[in-house]
């Protein structure tokens, strides 16, 4: 279960990823979006997971990929932005949030389903 300070720590770098992307032009990618829906810190505030929803965008492996690749540049222009929050800038993880895709397949699942 997470407590404050993991949740305190999430939203935080949630907020400030997203400004990242969105100034690096990272928040769209070949006409899709991405949009950063939560950040899950371990209890030891050594990684953060970092859950992506992404919109439009044919090729999700390679972008996460492109990601990862990026990671070190990400870690260090967030931690520019936390180091007065945080005593060590979490590892960062990438991962897919497909809640959005599991809600319309169920919808499609319900609709057909009625008919």
């Amino acid at each position: 279960m997470n407590n404050i300070r993991q949740k305190k720590i999430g939203e935080l770098i949630r907020k400030e990823l997203s400004t990242l992307f969105q100034r690096s032009g990272t928040s769209t990618h070949n006409g899709g979006m991405v949009t950063i829906t939560s950040v899950d810190v371990t209890p030891d505030l050594m990684i953060a997971r970092v859950y992506l929803s992404l919109f439009n965008i044919k090729e999700p492996d390679k972008f996460l990929e492109m990601l990862t690749e990026k990671m070190h540049d990400l870690r260090g222009q967030l931690g520019h932005e936390i180091r007065h929050q945080v005593r060590h800038v979490p590892e960062l993880e990438f991962r897919l949030d497909d809640t959005l895709d599991n809600v319309f397949r169920l919808e499609e699942l319900l609709k057909k389903n009625k008919k």
